[in-house]
């Protein structure tokens, strides 16, 4: 037979109740901001019109007509059909980006720790929350816009074998092979 020690409970003592909810509670607070302060700042992305289709991500470049401001109004940076990869901005803009859709406008909130941090960068001061102006044009993955390059470049050089631009002598665009161009 396994015999049983018992350790009897103290009673606690009067107005030691709330002290205990109270200490609990702080462990809980501390706990909590630990892990509160372990979550990344989000960016907040208002549709102001909708977009259709796939959302780009970061492996794709986007074409874009943008304004950045400040939280005063100042107008820091604006373009109209800039080119950005997505994995080459800052990482607020990429996180925005990742929300929109083609052909859609859009106002973005990027908070500076997502934006440049503490460092000031040209009119941007340093720790400065920043909103864009976005509408997403379009976009297309990374591996799409090579390709293209390659087809261009080879277009190119096949034109340069051929004569110019204006193809090989004798073709359409230039004088009949072994003429003379007219004099003036």
């Amino acid at each position: 037979m396994t015999e049983i020690t018992r350790v009897p409970l103290q009673p606690l003592a009067k107005g030691t109740l709330p002290k205990l909810w109270i200490g609990i509670a702080a462990v809980a607070l501390i706990a909590g901001g630990i892990a509160w302060s372990a979550i990344p700042p989000l960016v907040d992305v208002e549709t102001l019109t909708a977009g259709e289709g796939e959302f780009p991500t970061t492996d794709d470049v986007a074409l874009v007509n943008y304004k950045g401001t400040l939280a005063d109004g100042t107008v820091f940076d604006e373009g109209e059909q800039a080119v950005f990869p997505l994995s080459e901005v800052v990482p607020g803009f990429t996180k925005a980006l990742e929300q929109m859709q083609r052909g859609g406008k859009y106002k973005a909130q990027i908070p500076a720790e997502l934006a440049y941090g503490d460092k000031q960068l040209g009119a941007i001061p340093a720790n400065s929350d920043l909103t864009f102006e976005v509408e997403l044009l379009d976009f297309r993955s990374r591996a799409e816009i090579e390709q293209q390059q390659q087809m261009m470049q080879q277009m190119q050089q096949m034109q340069a074998q051929q004569g110019g631009p204006g193809g090989p002598p004798g073709g359409p665009g230039g004088p009949p092979h072994g003429a003379m161009p007219p004099q003036p």
